[in-house]
């Protein structure tokens, strides 16, 4: 689950949503340098949101791995409806009731994001052949939305999973029994078997 490369609107702090914003050349660079770690995981399958910033993201995957990325419209970030292109500070000032409770008006609501990234997330996955490894390229609340879902924790818990930063991922590995487990978040290097006491080390892979 790979966030897109940093934008002139991440730098400016805007909310970006549903609007088509390019990486700069800093997030060129990201998704560059990302892809050379992540093309180690060896990946089967590479697939996308459909808008630039994730678009351009993957394909620095796709251009060492070979692979083609497959667009996926549902996978697109949160539409932010009024919210989007205004800073967080206009956001605040303009809209202070619907700041606390992060409903952007005219927007999607929390668990509608959820329900259609996880969604999407489970049917790339139930795609994937026995020894898959899906690598997909979208965005901050999109994935960490999708993924509280796919864990299946309840709303009131999400806050505790944090975001993600400019071209950095999270890995799910599946479970024996056909649920999925958070392996890394927001994570820069790649993962490496964990060996403890503790059995959460019991996984598929």
């Amino acid at each position: 689950m790979w966030r897109h490369g940093q934008t002139s609107w991440n730098v400016e702090r805007r909310f970006q949503g549903k609007t088509d914003v390019p990486l700069d050349e800093t997030g060129l660079e990201q998704a560059r340098r990302a892809a050379r770690l992540l093309a180690a995981l060896q990946p089967t399958a590479i697939v996308s949101s459909t808008l630039v910033r994730a678009r351009d993201t993957a394909q620095s995957l796709a251009d060492l791995t070979g692979l083609p990325v497959g667009p996926d419209q549902e996978l697109i970030e949160r539409d932010g409806g009024e919210w989007e292109g205004l800073s967080d500070r206009e956001i605040a000032e303009r809209y202070p009731e619907q700041r606390v409770r992060w409903e952007p008006p005219g927007g999607e609501t929390s668990p509608q994001v959820a329900k259609r990234v996880g969604t999407a997330l489970e049917r790339h996955a139930a795609a994937l052949g026995p020894d898959g490894v899906l690598v997909v390229a979208s965005h901050g609340a999109a994935l960490r939305l999708g993924i509280a879902h796919m864990l299946g924790l309840p709303e009131e818990v999400w806050n505790r999973l944090g975001g993600l930063s400019n071209c950095c991922w999270s890995v799910l590995t599946e479970m024996r029994d056909g649920g999925w487990r958070l392996a890394e978040h927001n994570a820069g290097t790649l993962p490496e078997p964990v060996m403890s006491d503790d059995r959460a080390g019991d996984d598929r892979a």
